[in-house]
């Protein structure tokens, strides 16, 4: 289950909540992002 953040409000919603309407309940914007993870960086020694 992919997980999204509101654009406005910065709330995570879950897709399940987003299959009818593609809107934030919390504050009613249609712009999502998918957070992505952090990169670690190592230096070879």
């Amino acid at each position: 289950m992919a997980q999204y953040k509101c654009f406005k409000c910065g709330k995570a919603i879950s897709s399940k909540s987003l299959e009818k309407r593609f809107i934030c309940p919390n504050c009613g914007s249609r712009i999502f992002y998918k957070p992505r993870n952090k990169i670690t960086k190592l230096k070879a020694v």
